[in-house]
């Protein structure tokens, strides 16, 4: 098992869970347009928690599964990303303010390359 799938797992499943704990932050930081947010909460933490699960699996089909559900996850994810950067005003406990909301659409990226790093051997 790679070592990035290790650690990318984890994290994934962790931040999955939180969506359950947690679901007012979640549903707070969904745009507006976006139709049925509790549905859309619980399944991308589902989601998230599946996936991050799939990733630590030896099997490689497994963790390849994981990646990709991942990979789906965070391009599904991003509009929320987006909509806290653009209204930061919104969001005064996010340490950081302002310049952390915007710091973090380009860090999606880097997500997206560990999520596809772990599908791969």
């Amino acid at each position: 098992m790679r070592t990035v799938a290790r650690l990318f797992g984890p994290v994934f499943i962790l931040a999955g869970v939180n969506h359950f704990v947690n679901p007012r932050f979640y549903l707070r930081i969904m745009p507006p347009w976006l139709p049925a947010h509790e549905a859309m909460n619980a399944a991308s933490g589902a989601a998230e928690i599946l996936g991050g699960g799939a990733l630590m699996c030896s099997d490689r089909r497994l963790r390849r599964l994981g990646g990709w559900l991942s990979l789906l996850t965070l391009v599904g994810v991003f509009p929320a990303n987006v909509h806290m950067a653009r209204h930061p005003q919104e969001f005064p406990e996010i340490p950081g303010g302002a310049a952390a909301l915007q710091a973090r659409l380009p860090l999606q990226a880097l997500f997206i390359a560990w999520a596809v790093a772990a599908m791969r051997r």
